[in-house]
């Protein structure tokens, strides 16, 4: 495409482009590609022939025809600044509030970069609808795109590959900005002066305390009210925030409307730890509900997430709340009907990983939400670290590009640019139901918290910062200045607002403060089991669900090798033999039926890691889709499965806020291996185990971790039950390791059906999955309920010596050595449920054996893992005897590589429990 020229400087149909080569090419190749994705100048350009060389003898003269090719030539050369105006312009724009000196040129943007002078500024020239102009002069061409591309505003867009999503931002960006009337200008400061007034207020009360203020950011309320007045215009129901913590207390209380006094009652420190909340957290991580309601009285529901210290964790939770109230109104109306905004820090958009994952999502089909407005609270630093130290792109925000997002860079002091910003995300996420960024450029007046001095790190920016005033007073003074509004009316609204923080003020001071309450005793949330859900379905509904597996639509080709075990699926009702997949598409088909939608999603999680489930069906030959449980009948509940990305961390926090707003669906995550659930342990510490004590949050997802030690070498045999056990506490969440389908069957319909679910952790089975072994029978199903402990009823209890305690798959290995030696004299119990530890069962099932049989706990763990820490005590108590412990020795690692290693191990493990 492009050759060289004998100097050295790119050439393209003879004509030399210098530093701007680059565009030319990028050009040329959306050319090639599609000839509708360039402007016209450049197609006519790219369709004609190479111009001839001109002979040196006739240079001296110039006909008609040369004009008019040195006039189309000089075109191409105004497209090519234009674009590169497009592409580099946000370089040179001025969007850092604190930057006091003009922004330096870039060289790619100089006319002569272009081969264009000095002399060609009065010139005319075609630019193909640039403006919504045929033809302008080079001048006036320079003008638009500086006021587009170079003031307060800078736009990345051209990194997205669709042609209609830049023309669109096109069209919006370099058409004129028309200034805001005047009630538009008394709104934008009367929200800057209640975000300023109310960091000013608690800075002046609560002097010390941290609240994460938003002083040199306060423009964020601002397009927060942009985009909320937007949404109610356009017929948006609802919007959900998910954000860290600065500025958090001012989007409650500017945003939100809760109540002032509700917040200061917080800094008093006057709240009752016996309410909804338990013993509660921080009130810079709390969530809140509310109504915005706009001067025409027009509302629309907002909502924040609670979040821990975490940072960006909480971007996927409230995407995750958002698909699930979208999943719930979807039916009969708009496919997004709720405005997903995750508020996110400089530092943390650019180092989380997290942020990167969730991007990921925005177009997944088991994830999108329509797009969400992404608002970075550019600080300009982190805690204390720099930008040059903490990310090595350009913009904190240019991970946003690997999913075509456009990024608006804007200066925060230019509060009328943020709320023409905002209103351009809005339109954007609505056209194209893509994410969009607003990178608001600002800065921290005072520390990460309010008792740090930043001085200390990055002094210079301070000694700016300091005598810098605020925004607001910016902006008061721009709008007395330009003769919009009158001092009086920004002082008067300011006062009024001062006004009511200080009456809240007086009020929560004059309230009393509660007396201390008595602790809570932990024992107490321990004791009262929940009351016992039915969970047994009939044999009609078990055949009707099963039958869905083999009636399939006409012309359908499965694949040969996933036809056989549909098949089988329909004979084990009546011969016994009900596996765990099958068990579980009953399970399922069963709630569906119930009318219960279910949810599942996870790595390979429609076929199934071990290609036991086979949820959706592929045509062998057209690759058409079909989901058995989705043909239960019209009365049937909606069943989702979805494949996820690969990711734990992003994948199980959005499963996580879908159970928050579905408590009426079953919601499951299942890990690839049970150890992959490693990566998501910040979603199980500050979610998924806590956040009912901190926030009064309650979820009922439930994860299905696959575990067992079976040769496969540490990182495919764990689950690391340890680890969530010792988490439990309080009746915060069941975890189970069931050892029968039947119980597994049983454990899943109860945690659907219990009006008082909490999150359940599964230990699902590997090598089980198949096992003959490990089967049930459709009496199991249609009769009973979830047994928390499965007593051995195949021995004479008098004549016991020996009692195993055991879970899950081990207790098959100890059954079978004692059926091959003949063992009277030992009995294996199984607990299915780990947690709550079935304190009551167990003693009843110890109590039958002689009191001087003695007691071991069993497990294929090593002794630093698995649940023996847990459980070891709690049998201890009840045997009221020593427990010994039969298990692999202590080990950093949860398993040895070597599958003969292993198998020696697993052997004289077992042997030893019987010695």
């Amino acid at each position: 495409m492009a050759s060289q020229s004998r100097a050295g400087e790119p050439v393209l149909h003879g004509l030399e482009f210098g530093l701007n080569e680059w565009l030319v090419e990028e050009q040329h190749e959306r050319y090639l590609h599609d000839p509708g994705s360039v402007d016209q100048t450049w197609r006519e350009f790219f369709a004609s022939p190479a111009p001839a060389a001109v002979p040196q003898a006739r240079k001296a003269t110039t006909t008609a025809h040369d004009c008019t090719d040195e006039a189309a030539i000089k075109a191409v050369r105004v497209a090519a600044l234009i674009h590169a105006y497009r592409v580099r312009g946000h370089l040179v724009a001025d969007t850092d509030p604190l930057t006091t000196e003009p922004v330096a040129a870039h060289p790619e943007l100089d006319i002569m970069a272009f081969g264009l002078r000095e002399d060609d500024l009065e010139r005319e020239f075609v630019v193909d609808g640039f403006a919504g102009q045929v033809t302008m002069t080079l001048h006036s061409v320079l003008n638009v795109l500086q006021e587009s591309y170079c003031r307060t505003v800078g736009a990345e867009y051209m990194h997205i590959q669709n042609s209609r999503e830049r023309r669109w931002v096109q069209q919006r960006i370099e058409s004129p900005q028309p200034r805001p009337d005047r009630a538009e200008q008394l709104q934008i400061l009367y929200r800057l002066g209640a975000a300023e007034a109310f960091e000013t207020f608690l800075q002046t009360k609560y002097v010390g305390q941290k609240r994460y203020s938003l002083e040199g950011g306060e423009s964020a309320i601002v397009l927060l009210h942009g985009l909320l007045l937007r949404s109610i215009r356009h017929g948006v129901g609802e919007a959900v925030i998910g954000m860290a913590h600065r500025g958090r207390l001012n989007v409650l209380a500017n945003i939100i409307g809760k109540s002032y006094a509700e917040i200061f009652n917080e800094f008093e420190d006057a709240v009752d730890v016996r309410s909804v909340q338990g013993s509660g957290d921080v009130k810079y991580h709390l969530g809140a509900e509310g109504t915005y309601r706009a001067l025409d009285g027009r509302t629309i529901a907002v909502s924040v997430v609670a979040n821990p210290s975490h940072l960006e964790i909480v971007g996927p939770v409230a995407q995750g709340v958002v698909r699930a109230k979208q999943d719930r109104a979807a039916v009969g109306g708009e496919a997004f009907p709720v405005l997903p905004i995750v508020v996110h820090g400089d530092a943390a958009f650019a180092g989380q990983g997290v942020v990167s994952e969730t991007l990921n999502m925005s177009q997944l089909p088991g994830y999108r939400t329509g797009g969400t407005v992404h608002i970075v609270i550019n600080n300009q630093v982190g805690f204390t670290t720099s930008p040059a130290n903490g990310r090595s792109s350009t913009y904190a925000t240019d991970v946003a590009r690997t999913v075509e997002a456009p990024i608006f860079h804007v200066n925060g002091d230019d509060p009328e640019a943020v709320a023409r910003v905002g209103r351009l995300a809005f339109d954007y996420r609505q056209a194209f139901h893509k994410d969009v960024v607003v990178d608001l450029i600002c800065y921290r007046r005072h520390g990460h918290s309010e008792v740090d001095d930043p001085s200390i790190t990055q002094p210079a920016m301070y000694d700016r910062i300091d005598v810098r005033a605020s925004v607001r007073k910016l902006y008061a003074e721009a709008l007395v200045r330009r003769g919009d509004i009158g001092e009086r009316q920004v002082e008067g609204a300011l006062r009024d607002y001062q006004g009511h923080l200080e009456r809240a003020f007086a009020e929560t001071r004059a309230l009393s403060v509660p007396d201390s309450p008595k602790p809570v005793n932990p024992m107490d949330a321990e004791e009262g089991a929940a009351p016992e859900v039915a969970t047994a379905i009939t044999e009609a509904t078990a055949r009707h669900v099963i039958a869905s597996q083999t009636a399939l639509p006409q012309g359908f080709t499965v694949h040969s090798r996933v036809l056989p075990q549909l098949q089988r699926r329909t004979t084990m009702l009546d011969a016994g033999t009900i596996d765990w997949a099958t068990a579980e598409t009953l399970a399922l088909g069963s709630l569906l039926l119930d009318g219960v939608p279910v949810r599942l999603a996870g790595q390979d999680s429609r076929r199934g890691t071990f290609g036991q489930r086979h949820a959706v069906l592929i045509d062998r030959r057209t690759g058409v889709e079909h989901t058995p449980l989705s043909s239960l009948g019209a009365q049937a509940a909606g069943f989702a499965p979805y494949d996820s990305m690969l990711s734990e961390l992003a994948a199980l926090a959005f499963e996580y806020g879908y159970s928050l707003a579905r408590p009426d669906a079953l919601v499951l995550w299942e890990a690839q291996f049970g150890d992959f659930a490693n990566g998501a342990q910040t979603v199980v510490d500050e979610y998924i185990s806590s956040s009912e004590q901190k926030w009064g949050q309650r979820s009922g997802v439930t994860l299905l971790l696959p575990h067992g030690l079976e040769g496969q070498g540490p990182d495919h045999s764990s689950g690391r039950i340890e680890r969530f056990l010792q988490l439990c506490a309080q009746r915060n969440m069941t975890v189970a390791m069931p050892s029968l389908p039947g119980n597994y069957f049983h454990l899943l319909r109860q945690q659907a059906l219990d009006e008082h679910r909490r999150p359940l952790v599964v230990f699902t089975p590997k090598s089980m999955l198949r096992s003959k072994a490990a089967t049930s029978t459709l009496t199991e199903l249609t009769t009973g309920a979830f047994r928390t402990v499965i007593p051995d009823e195949t021995v004479d209890a008098a004549r016991i010596r020996r009692v195993l305690v055991c879970s899950g798959k081990v207790f098959y290995d100890l059954d079978a050595y004692r059926r091959s030696s003949d063992l009277s004299d030992t009995v294996i119990v199984r607990v299915e449920r780990l947690y709550p530890f079935p304190q009551e069962e167990l003693s009843a099932e110890l109590a039958r054996f002689p009191a001087d049989a003695e007691v071991r706990w069993v497990q294929e763990e090593p002794a630093n893992q698995g649940a023996w820490s847990f459980v070891g005590p709690q049998v201890h108590r009840l045997a009221n005897r020593p427990i010994g412990c039969v298990s692999r020795p202590q080990a950093p690692a949860p398993a040895v590589g070597s599958a003969r290693r292993h198998a020696d191990e697993q052997k004289g493990l077992v042997a030893s429990a019987f010695r």
